[in-house]
């Protein structure tokens, strides 16, 4: 896994990427935001879609909403990045569209997008 780092709006922002999915569970993601934080000291994260397992995209499992839950208790932002349209779940879209209503957790194509939304948030 590399984190690295990007200022925008006076916001440090880690921008992680790996060969292959780091978040499986729950533990993986509170890991992930335990080495954000000790490596690059910040707190929002942008995070390509392919690091996350599939059945983080599956609702029935619950996963998506108990990782999200974790970013949020512990007031880490971040944005996931990818292609979306794939998933024909009207749910994970409805889940998605929710979030991009909020200001914590962000689903959306790229990383300059990720990037500038969490430098405003």
């Amino acid at each position: 896994m590399n984190i690295a780092t990007v200022e925008a709006g006076g916001k440090i922002i880690a921008v992680v990427s790996a060969g292959e999915a780091v978040i499986t569970d729950v533990q993986s993601a509170l890991d992930l935001m335990a080495t954000v934080r000790y490596e690059a000291d910040c707190d929002r994260i942008v995070i390509p879609k392919s690091l996350l397992s599939e059945s983080f995209f599956d609702l029935k499992t619950r996963l998506a909403g108990e990782i999200l839950q974790k970013f949020i208790n512990y007031q880490v932002k971040a944005a996931v990045v990818g292609d979306f349209t794939g998933y024909t779940s009207s749910s994970l879209r409805d889940f998605i569209y929710e979030c991009n209503k909020g200001n914590d957790i962000f689903f959306l194509a790229d990383e300059q997008q990720a990037v500038e939304k969490l430098s405003k948030v």
